[in-house]
Protein backbone atom coordinates (compact mmCIF):
# COMPACT_ATOMS: atom_id res chain seq x y z
CA UNK A 1 0.00 0.00 0.00
CA UNK A 2 1.35 3.67 -0.90
CA UNK A 3 2.18 5.73 1.60
CA UNK A 4 -0.26 7.87 4.06
CA UNK A 5 0.70 11.07 4.38
CA UNK A 6 -1.16 13.86 7.20
CA UNK A 7 -1.25 17.21 5.84
CA UNK A 8 -1.41 19.80 8.79
CA UNK A 9 -2.00 23.49 7.49
CA UNK A 10 -5.12 25.84 8.95
CA UNK A 11 -4.80 27.62 4.76
CA UNK A 12 -7.17 25.24 2.92
CA UNK A 13 -5.20 26.34 -0.47
CA UNK A 14 -2.19 25.56 0.89
CA UNK A 15 -3.66 22.10 1.93
CA UNK A 16 -4.74 21.38 -1.23
CA UNK A 17 -1.82 22.71 -3.13
CA UNK A 18 0.55 19.80 -1.10
CA UNK A 19 -2.14 17.28 -1.87
CA UNK A 20 -2.64 17.43 -5.34
CA UNK A 21 1.51 17.59 -5.68
CA UNK A 22 1.43 14.25 -3.68
CA UNK A 23 -1.18 12.38 -5.30
CA UNK A 24 0.42 12.94 -8.55
CA UNK A 25 2.84 10.71 -6.59
CA UNK A 26 0.99 8.23 -5.97
CA UNK A 27 0.90 9.12 -2.26
CA UNK A 28 -2.59 9.01 0.19
CA UNK A 29 -3.05 12.18 1.55
CA UNK A 30 -5.48 13.23 4.71
CA UNK A 31 -6.05 16.76 5.81
CA UNK A 32 -5.80 18.29 9.28
CA UNK A 33 -7.01 22.09 9.93
CA UNK A 34 -5.58 22.51 13.71
CA UNK A 35 -3.11 20.76 15.88
CA UNK A 36 -6.04 19.09 18.10
CA UNK A 37 -7.40 16.49 14.52
CA UNK A 38 -3.97 16.17 13.53
CA UNK A 39 -2.84 14.24 17.21
CA UNK A 40 -6.48 12.48 16.48
CA UNK A 41 -5.76 11.49 13.13
CA UNK A 42 -2.15 10.50 13.70
CA UNK A 43 -3.20 8.44 16.94
CA UNK A 44 -6.56 6.80 14.67
CA UNK A 45 -4.75 6.34 11.48
CA UNK A 46 -0.90 6.02 11.67
CA UNK A 47 0.09 8.06 8.83
CA UNK A 48 3.86 7.32 7.91
CA UNK A 49 4.60 11.41 7.59
CA UNK A 50 2.88 14.05 9.11
CA UNK A 51 3.68 17.52 7.17
CA UNK A 52 2.95 20.34 9.71
CA UNK A 53 2.74 23.56 10.00
CA UNK A 54 3.29 25.37 13.09
CA UNK A 55 0.87 28.15 13.00
CA UNK A 56 -2.05 26.58 13.79
CA UNK A 57 -5.72 28.12 15.13
CA UNK A 58 -5.76 26.26 18.11
CA UNK A 59 -2.68 24.40 19.66
CA UNK A 60 1.32 25.74 18.33
CA UNK A 61 2.79 22.92 16.32
CA UNK A 62 5.47 22.60 18.56
CA UNK A 63 2.81 21.80 21.41
CA UNK A 64 1.64 19.07 18.47
CA UNK A 65 4.89 17.74 18.14
CA UNK A 66 5.61 17.47 21.56
CA UNK A 67 2.49 15.66 22.31
CA UNK A 68 2.99 13.08 19.21
CA UNK A 69 6.39 12.25 20.42
CA UNK A 70 5.24 10.99 23.72
CA UNK A 71 3.56 8.27 22.23
CA UNK A 72 4.76 7.30 18.25
CA UNK A 73 8.17 7.79 15.97
CA UNK A 74 6.06 9.49 13.23
CA UNK A 75 8.39 11.14 10.30
CA UNK A 76 7.73 14.90 10.83
CA UNK A 77 8.57 17.84 8.29
CA UNK A 78 7.53 20.71 9.11
CA UNK A 79 6.80 23.42 6.51
CA UNK A 80 6.19 26.75 7.99
CA UNK A 81 6.98 30.38 7.09
CA UNK A 82 8.15 30.85 10.75
CA UNK A 83 12.44 30.90 9.18
CA UNK A 84 14.25 32.05 12.05
CA UNK A 85 16.81 29.93 12.81
CA UNK A 86 15.81 29.62 16.75
CA UNK A 87 12.44 28.27 15.54
CA UNK A 88 14.04 25.83 13.33
CA UNK A 89 15.79 24.55 16.77
CA UNK A 90 12.97 24.75 18.87
CA UNK A 91 10.93 22.58 16.23
CA UNK A 92 14.46 19.94 15.53
CA UNK A 93 14.59 19.71 19.38
CA UNK A 94 10.72 19.15 19.99
CA UNK A 95 11.47 15.55 17.85
CA UNK A 96 10.14 17.26 14.35
CA UNK A 97 12.74 15.38 11.60
CA UNK A 98 12.92 18.00 8.92
CA UNK A 99 12.34 21.43 8.21
CA UNK A 100 11.15 23.84 5.31
CA UNK A 101 10.61 27.24 5.13
CA UNK A 102 7.55 28.62 2.82
CA UNK A 103 7.99 29.45 0.06
CA UNK A 104 8.90 26.09 -0.77
CA UNK A 105 9.18 23.93 -4.42
CA UNK A 106 7.45 21.00 -5.10
CA UNK A 107 10.55 18.81 -5.81
CA UNK A 108 12.62 20.01 -2.57
CA UNK A 109 9.26 18.81 -0.48
CA UNK A 110 8.94 15.18 -2.57
CA UNK A 111 12.88 14.84 -2.32
CA UNK A 112 12.32 15.26 1.76
CA UNK A 113 9.60 13.19 2.08
CA UNK A 114 11.57 10.39 -0.33
CA UNK A 115 14.35 10.67 2.81
CA UNK A 116 11.79 10.02 5.28
CA UNK A 117 10.55 7.10 4.05
CA UNK A 118 13.93 5.79 3.61
CA UNK A 119 14.41 6.21 7.24
CA UNK A 120 11.67 4.48 8.17
CA UNK A 121 12.21 1.83 6.06
CA UNK A 122 16.09 1.48 7.83
CA UNK A 123 14.73 1.44 10.80
CA UNK A 124 12.04 -1.49 10.01
CA UNK A 125 15.57 -3.54 8.09
CA UNK A 126 17.30 -2.90 11.69
CA UNK A 127 14.45 -4.05 13.75
CA UNK A 128 14.46 -6.83 11.61
CA UNK A 129 18.05 -7.49 11.83
CA UNK A 130 18.11 -7.32 7.79
CA UNK A 131 20.46 -3.86 7.96
CA UNK A 132 24.05 -4.06 6.62
CA UNK A 133 26.48 -3.13 8.93
CA UNK A 134 28.08 -1.54 5.83
CA UNK A 135 27.30 2.01 4.64
CA UNK A 136 28.34 3.46 0.81
CA UNK A 137 27.25 6.38 -0.77
CA UNK A 138 29.61 7.71 -3.57
CA UNK A 139 33.20 7.32 -2.84
CA UNK A 140 32.53 6.81 1.19
CA UNK A 141 31.89 3.27 2.54
CA UNK A 142 31.77 3.13 6.47
CA UNK A 143 32.51 -0.69 7.56
CA UNK A 144 30.71 -0.08 11.23
CA UNK A 145 31.51 -3.85 12.20
CA UNK A 146 35.39 -3.08 11.62
CA UNK A 147 34.98 0.65 12.41
CA UNK A 148 36.95 1.61 8.95
CA UNK A 149 36.21 4.06 7.01
CA UNK A 150 37.66 4.54 3.59
CA UNK A 151 37.50 7.28 -0.10
CA UNK A 152 37.71 5.29 -2.78
CA UNK A 153 39.28 2.17 -1.06
CA UNK A 154 41.76 4.50 0.50
CA UNK A 155 41.61 4.00 4.89
CA UNK A 156 41.14 6.98 6.29
CA UNK A 157 42.00 8.09 10.04
CA UNK A 158 39.42 9.31 12.51
CA UNK A 159 39.89 9.99 15.70
CA UNK A 160 37.54 8.07 18.18
CA UNK A 161 35.11 11.38 18.68
CA UNK A 162 35.49 11.65 14.82
CA UNK A 163 34.50 8.73 14.12
CA UNK A 164 31.44 8.75 16.72
CA UNK A 165 30.09 11.92 14.91
CA UNK A 166 30.37 10.27 11.77
CA UNK A 167 28.53 7.32 12.77
CA UNK A 168 25.73 9.78 13.87
CA UNK A 169 25.45 11.48 11.06
CA UNK A 170 25.02 8.68 8.87
CA UNK A 171 22.46 7.03 11.34
CA UNK A 172 20.24 9.81 11.24
CA UNK A 173 21.28 10.71 7.65
CA UNK A 174 18.65 13.11 5.69
CA UNK A 175 17.16 14.34 9.22
CA UNK A 176 18.99 17.94 10.87
CA UNK A 177 20.76 17.24 13.70
CA UNK A 178 21.14 20.67 16.43
CA UNK A 179 24.00 21.51 17.51
CA UNK A 180 23.13 21.01 20.82
CA UNK A 181 21.52 17.14 20.26
CA UNK A 182 25.04 16.58 18.55
CA UNK A 183 27.11 17.78 21.40
CA UNK A 184 24.78 15.70 24.23
CA UNK A 185 24.57 12.59 22.43
CA UNK A 186 28.93 12.66 21.60
CA UNK A 187 29.78 14.59 24.63
CA UNK A 188 27.46 13.34 26.96
CA UNK A 189 24.00 14.83 28.34
CA UNK A 190 26.21 17.49 30.98
CA UNK A 191 28.39 19.18 28.32
CA UNK A 192 28.09 22.50 27.91
CA UNK A 193 26.78 24.16 24.25
CA UNK A 194 30.48 23.82 22.99
CA UNK A 195 29.66 24.57 19.19
CA UNK A 196 33.19 26.13 18.73
CA UNK A 197 34.47 22.33 19.27
CA UNK A 198 32.07 20.86 16.73
CA UNK A 199 32.69 23.09 13.92
CA UNK A 200 36.90 22.20 14.41
CA UNK A 201 35.44 18.47 14.58
CA UNK A 202 33.00 18.92 11.59
CA UNK A 203 35.76 20.36 9.51
CA UNK A 204 38.39 17.78 10.12
CA UNK A 205 36.51 15.28 9.22
CA UNK A 206 35.55 16.75 6.08
CA UNK A 207 38.65 17.71 5.25
CA UNK A 208 39.28 13.96 5.64
CA UNK A 209 36.09 12.48 3.31
CA UNK A 210 35.24 15.73 0.99
CA UNK A 211 37.02 16.18 -2.33
CA UNK A 212 36.30 19.93 -1.46
CA UNK A 213 35.46 20.70 2.27
CA UNK A 214 34.53 24.16 0.94
CA UNK A 215 31.45 22.49 -1.14
CA UNK A 216 30.49 19.01 1.10
CA UNK A 217 28.98 16.29 -0.41
CA UNK A 218 28.51 14.20 2.82
CA UNK A 219 27.89 16.64 5.25
CA UNK A 220 25.62 19.60 4.85
CA UNK A 221 24.87 22.59 7.43
CA UNK A 222 22.01 24.22 8.10
CA UNK A 223 23.37 27.16 9.04
CA UNK A 224 22.72 28.41 12.76
CA UNK A 225 20.99 25.04 13.05
CA UNK A 226 22.63 21.93 13.18
CA UNK A 227 24.11 19.50 10.13
CA UNK A 228 22.46 17.19 8.28
CA UNK A 229 24.13 14.16 6.10
CA UNK A 230 23.19 13.77 2.50
CA UNK A 231 21.04 10.73 1.95
CA UNK A 232 20.70 11.02 -2.00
Amino acid sequence: MNPLILIVDDEKSIRHFIKVALETQSYRCMEAENGLTAISLAASYSPDIMILDLGLPDIDGIDVIKKIREWSALDIIVVSARGHERQKVEALDAGADDYLTKPFSVPELLARIRVALRRENALERHEEGLLQPVFELDDLKVDFDKQKVTICDKDIHLTPTEYKLLALLIKHRGKVLTHMSIIKEIWGPYSVDDTQSLRVCMANIRRKIERDPAQPRYIITEVGVGYRFADE
